[in-house]
């Protein structure tokens, strides 16, 4: 029986339901790995050498490797996981999530210090334009 998601509405937005969690397990276990620094430094030696180590799915892999973040959740990527490639690579979590929204990390944290997006036309998808 499937559950109702009624999230899944919500433009632009992925929620990481159990789902998701199944469908990301190992591409969240290749970025926890990343806490420890031997695993990092074999990472940034060979990056796809140690991601074909963890059975996650090519476009995945290539995701990573992109570093599509947006790919990355959509594909079962947890966000809090997904900040030790960041780290990994000296970034910041302010310049990934600019990276996700397509603006400078100077044009994020403006906007975040600014109260952030506006919310119209970031309601449903079911909504008419026009109320």
């Amino acid at each position: 029986m499937a559950l109702d998601k009624p999230y899944k509405d919500v433009p632009g937005t992925t929620i990481f339901d159990a789902e998701m969690s199944r469908l990301g397990y190992h591409l969240n276990q290749f970025c926890m790995s990343l806490m420890k620094p031997a695993n990092r430094e074999r990472f940034k030696a060979d990056e796809r050498a140690y991601l074909d180590e963890w059975p996650m799915t090519e476009e995945q892999k290539q995701a990573v490797l992109a570093r599509d973040l947006n790919r990355c959740i959509h594909l079962g990527g947890n966000i809090y996981f997904l900040a030790k490639i960041g780290a990994t690579d000296g970034r910041s979590f302010q310049y990934m999530a600019a990276s996700m929204t397509g603006m400078t990390q100077e044009e994020y944290a403006q906007m975040m210090l600014h109260g952030g997006r506006s919310p119209e036309g970031n309601r449903y998808l079911g909504e008419k334009a026009n109320g």
